[in-house]
């Protein structure tokens, strides 16, 4: 009973009524795809990252990190490599040699990461070859080729066919010289990444350094990302001596952004309820000081204060349900939309480059926070009702029916 009176009570003023819930829709319709396109910023920054260079794993010897020295190889990296393909889970994975060197033209001189692979290994692993803009992935049947980001090519004034060499420390600490051509120019989402990188291949490597195949990273894609942990584990028990991490602990910063994504969606969407929370308060207030004379009747006549108390509650949540749930289906649809077709954001194409992160953003927001807003929209709702509801049972009949 005390429902449908409550239900019936909200529509008695309709334009006071469709203001707030109005008021309500909008602002949850804002919070919610604010931090779906947050959450789908970060999404994209770590999929890029992984995409690009970083794979689901990674496995170095332990001193490597500290200084990328040369010499700081996985030892026997090629039968690591031969019997972690056979490991459950493993879906991909690339050997590479990192050096640290030189990159000079006729233009110019610039600092580089040198990254030597075996190009069949490098596409399942990363997706390089999908960036390229011009020329191609590597031809078999040459020597002596490198593949360079488009922002380090302009800075070397490079084009395809012309000539690069590198210049890096060799095994004995000599200065090793590596003249080589660009066959291909890539283009990531990375302005930074595509400025100091450049690819070529490890055979080429293996010969100016005059030494047998050697590692210095083996990354791993594994299946999904769900196994990542337990294929870390198992790594980690078969070859305790090497330093194995997951893209978490190589990058920790994406880690934790796409871990806090969710906490800012809730604050986002906490900070416009509690603004929504005044104008609920005072639309119900109204709605009391219209019915003073009602109400004390229904005092009078033996209605409990309690019952009072209570009809004024529902009629609060009530109203905010219904603002919410309108706010979650705009949302959800026009999330739902967004995050198929995605949002192209090719005009600020320079500024998320530097943030290493894909133009073409695609909002999401987990099935399970719509619940916990849910719950937050119902707590609003019992915080916004206590001063009408309390302002309700404090009314004296006899004075409430004279007055009013």
């Amino acid at each position: 009973m005390l429902l449908i009176l409550a239900w019936k009570n909200i529509w008695r003023n309709k334009k006071r009524s469709m203001i707030i819930v109005l008021a309500i829709t909008f602002g949850l319709w804002g919070g919610l795809f604010s931090g779906a396109m947050m959450m789908g910023m970060a999404e994209s920054m770590v999929n890029t990252a992984i995409d690009r260079n970083l794979a689901h794993i990674q496995i170095h010897h332990q001193e490597f990190s500290k200084e990328r020295d040369i010499n700081a190889f996985i030892p026997n990296g090629a039968e690591t490599t031969s019997e972690l393909r056979k490991v459950q889970n493993i879906d991909a994975i690339s050997a590479r040699v990192l050096i640290d060197g030189m990159a000079a033209s006729p233009a110019s001189s610039f600092g580089v990461n040198i990254i030597g692979i075996n190009a069949p290994d490098e596409k399942e692993v990363t997706d390089i070859d999908e960036n390229l803009i011009d020329g191609v992935f590597f031809e078999s049947d040459r020597k002596n080729q490198i593949i360079i980001g488009k922002k380090l090519a302009e800075r070397l004034n490079l084009r395809l066919r012309k000539k690069v060499v590198l210049s890096f420390p060799g095994i004995d600490e000599s200065v090793v010289y590596l003249a080589c051509r660009v066959v291909g120019i890539f283009k990531t989402e990375s302005s930074v990444f595509d400025g100091m990188t450049v690819f070529v291949q490890q055979k080429d490597l293996f010969r100016s350094l005059g030494s047998e195949p050697l590692y210095h990273e083996i990354a791993i894609r594994t299946t999904s990302a769900g196994v990542m942990q337990s294929v870390v584990e198992s790594a980690k028990a078969k070859y305790p001596k090497q330093k194995i991490q997951t893209w978490k602990e190589l990058a920790p910063e994406l880690g934790y952004m796409a871990e806090m994504m969710d906490y800012f969606t809730y604050l986002f969407v906490g900070i416009i309820l509690f603004a929504l929370l005044f104008g609920i308060t005072n639309t119900m207030l109204m709605s009391v000081l219209d019915r003073v004379r009602e109400l004390g009747m229904l005092i009078a006549v033996g209605m409990k204060k309690w019952r009072v108390f209570f009809m004024i509650l529902i009629e609060t949540i009530l109203l905010s349900l219904t603002g919410g749930l309108s706010g979650f289906l705009v949302g959800a649809t026009s999330i739902s939309y967004f995050s198929f077709n995605g949002m192209d954001f090719s005009g600020l194409a320079t500024s998320f480059e530097s943030f290493g992160m894909s133009t073409m953003i695609y909002p999401y927001l987990p099935a399970m926070m719509y619940l916990g807003l849910t719950i937050m929209v119902i707590i609003a709702a019992n915080i916004a009702a206590l001063m009408p509801a309390l302002k309700a049972i404090k009314l004296e009949p006899a004075v409430a029916i004279r007055s009013f």
